[in-house]
């Protein structure tokens, strides 16, 4: 399979949690990277849905991070965070609030899983109920989970 005929796989493991995941054509440590850099965040986050303005992280555990982008109908999309734990080229675990709509955070568990140079990301989020866990899919995340997974493969491209 190549790069450009992957998708990101969307799973419901529980009622409460949301697992997407993903092979990159990338060695586990250039997608952590990717992840935690802002200036390779800026490279791919908003997918195709509009422009990131703001990038910020501070990267530790403790640290906060937040994201904004204007869609490209005008408004704009921001989320924040704060970092839970932290293991270079491995694990991120950060909470995750949707502004527009703030309630209790997701948690959100990120891993970087490498075989002969492909890395395997999974993202497993975590949300405190089935209806908040529905509503995020029912946002339309998928699209732009798979528009953000093929900006991360012209990314990887690009630092080859």
């Amino acid at each position: 399979m190549t790069a450009t005929s992957r998708r990101a796989a969307v799973t419901l493991p529980t009622d409460e949690q949301i697992l997407i995941t993903r092979d990159f054509d990338a060695p586990a440590a250039l997608a952590y990277r990717a992840w935690t850099e802002p200036e390779l965040v800026r490279q791919w986050w908003s997918g195709r849905r509009g422009s990131m303005t703001t990038c910020e992280i501070d990267l530790r555990v403790g640290g906060s991070w937040r994201y904004v982008m204007v869609a490209d109908g005008g408004f704009e999309v921001a989320f924040h965070g704060e970092y839970r734990e932290l293991v270079p080229g491995e694990r991120i675990v950060h909470t995750e609030v949707y502004e527009a709509a703030p309630g209790p955070p997701a948690v959100v568990t990120v891993t970087f899983t490498e075989h002969d140079g492909v890395t395997t990301v999974a993202q497993l989020m975590e949300v405190p109920d089935k209806a908040t866990r529905d509503a995020v899919i029912e946002s339309g995340m998928e699209g732009g989970i798979q528009e953000q997974g093929q900006q991360l493969d012209a990314l990887f491209a690009s630092l080859r």
